[in-house]
């Protein structure tokens, strides 16, 4: 579990967890690649938890123009859901 930063430092930034989801997941998987660190320090060793940290410090951001497909993904998830229930 990662605790730092909080979920509710992030959400200040995004309140979509489905956005904050998918933007650690691209960041931290560049950082994988071998993509440069924003930080001089992290406090997590890991991919993820350190993508988190660059975003709460405002590092990394989402694509303005990539806004409106992330709403429609969770308009579709959404749906899903209550198709489920």
């Amino acid at each position: 579990m990662i605790s730092y930063p909080s979920i509710d430092e992030l959400l200040k930034r995004y309140d979509s967890r489905y956005s904050l989801a998918v933007l650690s997941a691209k960041r931290a998987h560049q950082l994988e690649q071998g993509e440069p660190k924003m930080l001089a320090s992290y406090e997590s060793p890991k991919s993820v938890g350190q993508a988190l940290e660059e975003i709460a410090k405002g590092k990394v951001i989402i694509d303005p123009n990539s806004v409106l497909m992330e709403e429609e993904a969770e308009k579709k998830l959404k749906k899903q859901e209550e198709n489920q229930d």
